[in-house]
């Protein structure tokens, strides 16, 4: 491969990590899981199973499940990270060539600005709640909006503030990502289970909150609702599926990224998500009310003393996520279009910027718009691009991709691949009308459409796989032909 500095396809940021470069174990993995896991959306989504009907062993189930599916495609693309030591963007020119490795590195980066403007807006929430308890401020009285914006100036100012934390690490590289999810991980999983004993001591009968009583009389119903749950919880992490490679890249082996990922995200998410579930429920016994946003809950308990502490637990849970899940690949995604112009910083630093012009306190208003517009309307994009790189890589290559040819702008992966182009637009199409209606809160299309956008990302996938083998198979068998 060229230096560095001559190659205008990387910069120091984008070219294969050294040997002497990768450090993380397998608990440094696990860490970077716990951190990114322990998050207010995590106990948001999980919680609002609860309102939604289901008990606390069905939603913890339902948790369960979809993270032993997202786990078998973070694992398959993390071993390419491992092996190649290449970050998602570059990975992606073995499939969609040099040039249509945008369109995948792009679309993902775009995901991850809504991610990150929806994280700030949660903890920059927290702020605003210390910031009440503390007197600063008189939160009843808080009440005229900005124009345009739609929330008050004390709120855009403690989003603003949380913002600008991220903005100070992001100056300081990737490495301080990875020290600060090293010592978060333990505090978060002691917050969580504080928050879980608070709840058992606070109810009078505690056995209550384990009821196996459910709004699914004899299972009618409940699949309507474990589907779409099960499909956002798979699209929650399907970010995280298609730039896995970006953090892999830097384990020390394949055990490592496995093992790291095996302990770090299912249980992790099981056990957080089983707090929130219960905590939910302890919720409607003490107040009279399921509290799903922790935030919201915290504000109830009254104590200024536990209100603080606990709202900066949730900024550090916040911080943590945010950093690792929502800046490193879109300011890998950004780099990837000019490496020479754009470095890592300069990505990261676009992605907040994004992140604030999106103004995420409209994607969360409602926790129905939340699931079936954002979480399962971007899994019916990512899903497709997911499916086309685990075939290209597994399938069609067979794990063996010559990392210096990933780099060379007239190699064999010069250009764009147009079979993995076609494969992408294809493989969403079945999710577009579905999606439309769930956008618009309309039946534009047939109730069918609705069924299908109901399981996005399994469909994406598995359209995306079948046919991309299809046409590179049908490319292999015409070179043999000639």
């Amino acid at each position: 491969m060229e230096s560095n500095s001559s190659n205008p396809l990387t910069n120091a940021d984008l070219a294969p990590v050294t040997a002497d470069e990768r450090t993380w174990s397998a608990w440094n993995i696990s860490a970077l899981w716990v951190g990114m896991v322990v998050c207010i959306p995590t106990y948001m989504l999980a919680g609002g199973m609860i309102d939604l009907g289901m008990n606390w062993w069905q939603a913890t189930l339902t948790v369960l499940a979809g993270n032993l599916v997202v786990l078998i495609p973070m694992i398959l693309n993390g071993h390419a990270g491992t092996k190649l030591g290449v970050p998602f963007p570059v990975l992606a020119r073995a499939s969609f060539g040099i040039n249509g490795a945008h369109v995948p590195s792009v679309a993902r980066s775009l995901v991850a600005c809504g991610w990150f403007g929806i994280q700030c807006w949660i903890g920059g929430a927290a702020l605003y709640a210390i910031f009440g308890v503390l007197g600063l401020f008189d939160p009843v009285k808080d009440t005229h909006t900005l124009p345009i914006l739609g929330i008050t100036g004390i709120q855009f100012c403690s989003f603003a503030a949380f913002w600008l934390v991220h903005v100070l690490i992001i100056i300081r590289g990737i490495e301080s990502i990875k020290v600060l999810e090293s010592w978060a991980a333990p505090f978060l999983v002691l917050s969580g289970i504080s928050l879980l004993i608070w709840a058992l001591l606070k109810v009078e009968h505690p056995r209550d909150l384990f009821s196996s009583k459910t709004n699914f009389a004899e299972g009618s119903g409940f699949w309507k609702v474990f589907f779409p749950q099960l499909t956002a919880m798979v699209g929650f992490w399907a970010t995280l599926s298609l730039n896995i490679p970006d953090f892999t890249r830097y384990s020390k082996s394949q055990k490592s990224q496995i093992t790291g990922q095996l302990l770090g995200l299912p249980p992790t998410m099981t056990l957080f998500c089983f707090i929130s579930v219960i905590v939910t429920g302890a919720s409607l016994v003490i107040f009279g009310k399921a509290i799903w946003d922790p935030v919201v809950l915290v504000k109830e308990m009254g104590s200024p003393a536990v209100v603080v502490i606990s709202m900066v637990a949730l900024l550090i849970a916040t911080l943590s996520t945010n950093l690792a899940a929502n800046v490193v690949s879109p300011a890998n995604g950004f780099s990837n279009i000019s490496p020479k112009r754009i470095s890592f910083r300069i990505g990261a630093l676009a992605t907040c910027a994004i992140g604030v012009l999106i103004m995420p306190w409209r994607l969360v208003e409602d926790m129905s718009a939340y699931i079936f517009t954002w979480l399962i309307g971007y899994s019916a994009l990512l899903g497709p691009i997911v499916g086309i790189m685990l075939c290209d890589y597994f399938i069609i290559r067979k794990t063996k991709i010559d990392t210096d040819e990933l780099y060379h702008a007239e190699g064999p992966y010069k250009g764009i691949n147009w079979r993995a182009m076609i494969t992408l637009g294809i493989a969403i199409l079945p999710n577009i009308p579905g999606f439309i209606n769930a956008a618009s809160h309309k039946s534009i299309f047939p109730s069918y459409f609705d069924r299908i956008y109901t399981y996005a990302w399994f469909v994406g996938v598995l359209v995306s796989v079948l046919l991309y083998w299809v046409l590179m198979k049908s490319k292999t068998d015409s070179h043999n032909q000639t």
